[in-house]
């Protein structure tokens, strides 16, 4: 039985599979540049974010039904679970279906055929966390929210992915005050490629709850006082940062610095199609190329639960807590 966790940074969109690509683009019409599965697998062997980014948009094409996001949400989940994630709280990037003439009912209630049963169908408990894309309009963005409001009651939170340099989190003030006025948790990527004055300005301008990534706050001795301080979680991801060459090798990851200055960590697969490994593997790997005793592996998995955005269900977390306190490596 794998350690329990929660998985917080999680792109749905990311775990579509080259078998599933194919199963979906031949049930859809959709005509993919690849002659078969091994030859898709072979181009998810990028060198960087904007190579990940291009195939990950080109197999969106595939996605078109409620049924799509059902089997693509069903099959992350059953991978998950089978790995020990008992809690997960999923990113979807609605702008990127709008575009493709998808709208949003069409995404969220397909998604949510899935997550609406996880906990019956894969022992998951779940939550939904609606991503803008940072390298559209800060217009966009708030359009999109507008769109969403019919399905607040499934959606928890925000998020900001996509390209970062560039593209930094006061642009994006407006649509993040407004969804503060509906009550939505708010997180966002920052410092995984952008500078560490990102993860500030995330926290001062859209008022983050959770970064997304951040470990290039080490790069500054008084943000990392304040994370620690304000205990801000960092939703990390190993295996993805070094796909990305963000981290050359994993047994260079910062990952053991950032856990001994008292930063609340947690692991994450982020879009484990791509980056070759779910939230379990994550777990192994840094087990073994990071040296992690059984006690940080239990901190991670505590911090994941901690951070998670289960406020409403206080008895839920403390179940899932004594779960990880009771494990026995």
């Amino acid at each position: 039985m794998p350690l329990p966790k929660a998985e917080l940074h999680l792109h749905i969109e990311g775990t579509l599979e080259p078998e599933l690509a194919f199963e979906l683009a031949v049930r859809n019409g959709v005509e993919l540049p690849y002659a078969d599965t091994e030859a898709l697998r072979e181009a998810y062997r990028f060198e960087d974010l904007q190579s990940f980014l291009n195939l990950y948009y080109e197999l969106m094409a595939v996605l078109r039904t409620e049924r799509d996001f059902e089997d693509l949400a069903n099959a992350y989940l059953a991978r998950a679970a089978a790995q020990g994630v008992r809690h997960a709280e999923i990113f979807f990037d609605p702008q990127a279906h709008l575009a493709r003439g998808v709208d949003m009912g069409t995404v969220v209630d397909g998604l949510w055929r899935a997550l609406g049963v996880s906990e019956d169908a894969h022992g998951v408990s779940t939550r939904l966390i609606l991503c803008f894309l940072r390298d559209e309009s800060a217009e966009s963005a708030l359009r999109t929210l507008d769109a969403a409001k019919p399905y607040l009651d499934r959606i928890t939170g925000i998020g900001l992915d996509s390209a970062e340099v560039g593209h930094p989190p006061a642009k994006f003030r407006e649509v993040y005050e407004a969804a503060a006025a509906l009550g939505l948790r708010r997180v966002a990527h920052a410092g995984e490629e952008g500078p560490p004055q990102y993860i500030t300005e995330a926290l001062d301008v859209l008022g983050v709850e959770r970064v997304d990534h951040g470990l290039r706050c080490m790069e500054d001795p008084a943000l990392v006082e304040r994370l620690v301080r304000e205990r801000i979680p960092l939703t990390l991801c190993p295996l993805s940062n070094v796909r990305l060459r963000t981290v050359d090798v994993l047994a260079e990851h910062p990952l053991p610095a950032m856990l001994d200055a008292g930063l609340v960590c947690t692991v994450n697969s982020d879009d484990p199609a791509y980056f070759g490994g779910y939230a379990g593997d994550n777990f192994d790997a840094v087990r073994t190329s990071l040296g992690l005793g059984e006690e940080r592996l239990r901190e991670l998995a505590r911090n994941s639960f901690v951070a998670s955005f289960l406020e409403d269900d206080e008895e839920r977390r403390a179940r899932y807590l004594a779960e990880v306190d009771a494990y026995t490596f």
